[in-house]
């Protein structure tokens, strides 16, 4: 099979691997039809994360069931499946809390490397939810977004606490913070402020439900979203970046008692205790569990409720993967889309 192998930063080839194949009983395999890059993909293609040799790259995808193995019972051959970018039992207490991203058995799908035609799936049961059908074929970017960004996005905007009569800024306007922007109009926050400096990212945050732009960043983007809200800061703040910057601009946009909902994949983030102490915010986050709302989520895209596939702004076939980094690496794409 044919799959995207990043050897060095800035070094992405498409190569042949190994087929995917049944491992454990558990395990299902799909002929993926879509993927994508994730700007979590871009830290070792920067050289911010280390590589240990060739890696198979990609943890997002949809797809159709070819094989099962032994011990899956609510998965079958022939379904049209999303999962989510982390295998879970769905069985487990934390699973049953609703924290599948953290089950005690949980494998990252990144070790898979999804960017690929077919994608051995652990856990099947617990991991892939079937379509209502075969999915129109508009529909196929909307369903590949609930597999990451769309399901982190909402579990952000869940986490900064976003409802009706409520203020939520976004911090970030990538396909996760613009997801978040999605999520919280559809949650039903009254007012939505969203920080960005591209005006494409702009027009799409206000397709979504944004009411407000922000282009000032750190703590001069954090005292705009005060002098908004007559002083007292966003109820809820979305931190979907994952820098120390990012995470303090998040933190003093929200009013004390506020919540901070933190999806950004932090790298060199270190909070200073007493600092954190007198903001007086709830901090919650981490790997969104997206399998918590991908029934929902599916749904919502099914009925044309909702059009998070419009984060996709360039697709490109696998083999033009390398491309594809290297657009969103320069910021000539939000999100790029790759096509089996």
């Amino acid at each position: 099979m044919r799959g995207v192998v990043m050897y060095a930063p800035g070094d992405v080839r498409v190569e042949e691997r190994e087929d995917a194949k049944i491992v454990e009983p558990t395990d299902a395999v799909i002929r993926v039809t879509a993927s994508c890059i994730c700007g979590s993909d871009l830290w070792p293609y920067r050289g911010v994360e280390a590589l240990d040799g060739p890696t198979p790259m990609g943890h997002e995808y949809i797809g159709i069931v070819e094989q099962v193995g032994d011990d899956v019972r609510n998965i079958k051959v022939g379904d049209y499946v999303v999962g989510s970018f982390v295998a879970s039992d769905n069985t487990c207490e934390i699973c049953q809390a609703g924290y599948q991203s953290r089950c005690i058995h949980n494998v990252m799908m990144g070790s898979v490397g999804t960017q690929a035609e077919l994608a051995r799936i652990p856990l099947a049961d617990g991991t892939l939810v079937a379509t209502p059908g075969t999915p129109d074929e508009d529909l196929i970017p909307s369903l590949l977004a609930a597999s990451d960004v769309l399901g982190t996005g909402w579990f952000a905007a869940v986490a900064a606490e976003a409802g009706p009569g409520k203020t939520v800024a976004v911090v970030g306007d990538g396909a996760v913070g613009l997801s978040a922007v999605l999520a919280a109009k559809q949650l039903g926050a009254e007012r939505i402020i969203a920080f960005s400096r591209h005006p494409e990212r702009q027009a799409l945050a206000r397709e979504f439900g944004a009411t407000d732009i922000i282009e000032e960043r750190g703590d001069a983007g954090a005292a705009r979203v005060k002098e908004l809200t007559g002083g007292y800061g966003a109820h809820g703040v979305v931190e979907a970046v994952g820098t120390e910057e990012s995470m303090w601009q998040a933190i003093r946009s929200s009013r004390p008692g506020g919540y901070v909902g933190y999806v950004g994949v932090t790298h060199g983030v270190e909070l200073n205790g007493l600092d954190l102490f007198f903001t007086g915010v709830h901090l919650h986050g981490g790997p969104a569990p997206v399998r918590r709302f991908l029934p929902e989520l599916i749904q919502l895209i099914w009925d044309r409720t909702i059009d998070p596939g419009k984060v996709f702004d360039l697709t490109l076939p696998l083999d033009q993967a390398a491309e594809g980094y290297k657009a969103m690496d320069e910021r000539r794409a939000t999100k790029v889309l790759l096509t089996l």
